[in-house]
């Protein structure tokens, strides 16, 4: 994503690809307004963003990576079911052989934090997080560094 003038977007450095993220709603939670604003927080911030929406299953969303050549999962997930849906996500990216971190936003209790990290989710984003925080940490995970 490139000015006319052949300048790189906002966040992205000059002759580099975008980041490309797949954003989703795993599972039957069909809360998806927050979601559709990181979107826009991740598009404005120079990212490249594959929308999926609601009632994702995991193959869906592994298809979309695969054929995105996306380097991110995001999951929004408001529903309680953090602790069963991220770890079940990074399962199958794990099972399908892809080397893709996953970040999740929404609803999640501090005393899960841990369990999500030590089942392989790369960042939890909670309420309030800003814009500048959202794309950073969606960038460190593209990148691999914490």
């Amino acid at each position: 994503m490139t000015g006319a003038a052949g300048s790189a977007a906002p966040g992205e450095q000059a002759g580099t690809q975008p980041v490309r993220v797949v954003l989703a709603k795993l599972g039957l939670d069909g809360h998806d307004r927050g979601l559709k604003v990181v979107a826009r927080m991740l598009r404005d911030a120079g990212l490249e963003v594959i929308y999926l929406g609601l009632r994702q299953t995991t193959e869906s969303i592994l298809s979309a990576v695969e054929q995105e050549d996306a380097e991110v999962i995001g999951l929004s997930i408001h529903n309680g079911g953090h602790l069963t849906l991220a770890p079940r996500m990074v399962e199958a990216v794990r099972a399908a052989g892809l080397d893709v971190p996953v970040v999740v936003g929404g609803i999640v209790p501090d005393k899960d934090l841990e369990r999500l990290r030590t089942a392989g989710v790369f960042a939890v984003l909670g309420p309030g997080a800003s814009a500048a925080e959202v794309a950073q940490r969606v960038r460190a995970a593209a990148a691999g560094r914490p």
